[in-house]
């Protein structure tokens, strides 16, 4: 095992320090830096002692790695210490480690809202799995070119959405299949009103791409997909076809444009909206005049279906968030009979603009616990 802490300094000038393990903590250079220079040095192993928590993508490093945090680090470096000339060291592979904690977490590459295209609705709807997902490959195509071979397999660890968006799809599918009477809306209601906000220490997801703090729902929607409690949601918040129609006046697509759309030719844009029936809610205070500081109301009118079994009774229930004050009215829904429909209005009142810049608060089923 090398004793220079800082070996990547000595790595990156192309000097060897032949078939050893070496050690290297976050100084000057970066870890992605640290990583490229010590696989150039074509050493036995790296140890990288380090705070940085985002390393998706540097785990996958094409020689035996190991990151450590600096409290395991400093042992490393105490035995390093210890032992002088004689410090030895091994690496086990193939072995799966589970029940990691914190997780789930918010990558950092993960997309982000508002949407561009209509920032009226709240994007993301979801956090799902996509983060080194074992997923089939090419077995023609290589995996990876280590020590200028190429390896293939059947298997592959892949990220991103081309991976979380079927996981997703996949729960959709089989929703559908338990309740076929469901529409794609109401599935995606399900999927975003039984979601987890809460990660597997029950503390708030967290986000690497925000230096991990708790994630907004503008990286992770209404929370990480829960397939089991979407199969029985409570409520449901639906939409048509015609609803969508009047997001699209309301945000003055033409006709010719929503045709291209909907592929219809009568669309009837006579009560354009951009309150869609949407299970989250988003609210923009970004007036900047003299009146800035005047209070304004927004207000979000929602039908909800009971599709749970007999009578049940929800009561509002809001996230106190800082800077603006939200209301439900009523602040109780009755329901006697499965497939009932009922409304409500949410309202938030706050400034013209809204100083605090982002606030955010998550609630079940959009407000309302049964």
């Amino acid at each position: 095992m090398d004793r220079d802490y800082n070996g990547v300094v000595n790595l990156g000038n192309g000097g060897k320090v032949g078939y050893k393990i070496v050690v290297c903590q976050d100084k000057n250079d970066s870890l992605s830096d640290q990583v490229s220079n010590v696989d150039k040095a074509k050493v036995a192993a790296g140890v990288f002692i380090t705070n940085n928590t985002d390393l998706e993508f540097l785990i996958q490093a094409t020689f035996p790695a190991i990151f450590l945090n600096p409290k395991n680090g400093e042992a490393v470096r105490d035995y390093i210490k210890s032992s002088k000339s004689q410090a030895k060291a091994s690496l086990v592979f193939k072995k799966t480690t589970l029940g990691i904690k914190p997780a789930p977490t918010a990558s950092s590459y993960s997309s982000r809202g508002p949407s561009p295209s209509c920032p009226f609705v709240l994007k993301p709807d979801i956090l799902a799995p996509g983060s080194l997902v074992l997923a089939a490959w090419p077995s023609k195509i290589p995996v990876a070119n280590v020590g200028g071979s190429q390896l293939y397999s059947n298997f592959n660890l892949l990220s991103g959405t081309s991976m979380s968006c079927p996981q997703a799809a996949g729960v959709a599918a089989l929703l559908k299949a338990v309740h076929p009477e469901w529409s794609p809306a109401a599935i995606r209601s399900a999927l975003m009103t039984t979601s987890d906000a809460l990660d597997n220490t029950l503390s708030p997801i967290t986000d690497l791409g925000d230096d991990n703090n708790p994630a907004s729902p503008l990286a992770i929607g209404a929370g990480h997909i829960n397939p089991n409690k979407a199969l029985d949601p409570g409520l449901i918040y639906d939409v048509n076809s015609q609803d969508y129609v009047n997001v699209l006046c309301g945000l003055k697509y033409s006709m010719s444009q929503i045709q291209v759309i909907t592929n219809s030719a009568s669309n009837n844009c006579s009560n354009p909206s951009l309150d869609l029936n949407y299970p989250s809610f988003i609210a923009f205070f970004n007036a900047n005049d003299s009146n800035s500081n005047l209070k304004t109301v927004q207000d979000f009118h929602r039908t909800v279906t009971n599709v749970g079994e007999g009578q049940s009774t929800y009561v509002a229930s809001v996230t106190p968030m800082k800077g603006v004050q939200v209301s439900v009215t009523p602040g109780k829904l009755v329901f006697k009979e499965k497939n009932e429909k009922q409304s409500f209005k949410l309202s938030i009142t706050g400034p013209r603009f809204l100083k605090e810049g982002l606030v955010f608060g998550l609630s079940p089923l959009g407000g309302f616990c049964k």
